[in-house]
């Protein structure tokens, strides 16, 4: 039997497990596959969550994080889970990604990180084929001229006159495949009310969620580069308010709550 601790954390109802593995003899109790991560993240039959965090020593940062959706995909960042790690882990942590470096801060609520800068090169998001990110000249059925970002995973972001009456739970899924994007994308949809963003998000390996920080930063850098919105600026999500920051040529700033829910100890061979 392989019993392990584990930490149920929130941030905006993005829920994650997270696992710390940096103890010398962790991959004896754990070995990480995508059908465990997958059984885990299960919400009937496993834990449940959006996410499984896996944090593993690092020699460039304070803790590596490994990142893997609820269909156990591994993905390479996570903005909401970012903040949870760096108030599990205290003031100052610096996190190394897939996506990148990331670092951050506690507040009274939770925290703030420096998501590093963002990439709108078309093979960085990446696209199959060479086009401007900023105005695609592409789209799916009501949903046209997207911008694409990418924050450390890809989004592509539509803005559009009423984001809760988009049919994101069809069309979600629909652009998350299509072979534009390679590596699959987050779909955002997003209007723009009282110099405020208001966003739903389709996050590719999860569906709809609650909450999204990546695309909440991707959102964000897309709207203030089309000049429809300024830095700072409140995204409302379904789960809650994030405030974000981006000056062009430098890194997004992202501030928002975290909730630390509860501990646990399971038997990881409980779960394939």
């Amino acid at each position: 039997m392989t019993r392990g601790q584990f930490h149920k954390m929130h941030g905006l109802g993005n829920d994650f497990v997270i696992i710390d593995a940096r103890a010398p003899d962790f991959s004896k109790t754990l070995t990480m596959t995508k059908d465990k991560a997958a059984a885990i993240a299960h919400r009937h039959h496993g834990i449940g969550c959006d996410q499984l965090i896996i944090l593993k020593p690092s020699d460039k940062a304070d803790v590596r994080m490994q990142i893997y959706n609820a269909d156990g995909g591994e993905v390479e960042a996570c903005g909401n889970a970012t903040r949870c790690v760096v108030q599990l882990l205290g003031d100052g942590t610096s996190i190394e990604t897939d996506g990148g470096m990331i670092s951050g801060h506690v507040t009274d609520e939770g925290a703030i990180v420096d998501m590093s800068a963002p990439g709108f090169d078309w093979n960085s998001i990446p696209l199959a084929y060479a086009m401007d990110t900023l105005h695609m000249p592409v789209g799916w059925e009501d949903l046209q001229d997207p911008a694409a970002v990418n924050v450390g995973n890809p989004h592509v972001i539509f803005f559009v006159e009423n984001s809760d009456a988009v049919e994101l739970d069809r069309l979600g899924p629909m652009i998350e495949v299509d072979p534009l994007f390679p590596e699959r994308v987050n779909v955002n949809v997003a209007h723009i009310k009282d110099a405020d963003i208001h966003l739903r998000v389709w996050e590719r390996g999860v569906g709809l969620t609650r909450a999204c920080g990546t695309g909440a930063c991707a959102t964000a850098v897309a709207a203030i580069k089309r000049g429809l919105v300024q830095s700072p600026v409140n995204v409302h999500l379904p789960g809650g308010t994030l405030i974000l920051s981006w000056q062009a040529g430098g890194s997004i700033m992202m501030q928002g709550p975290t909730t630390y829910v509860f501990s646990g100890e399971a038997n990881w061979d409980d779960f394939g």
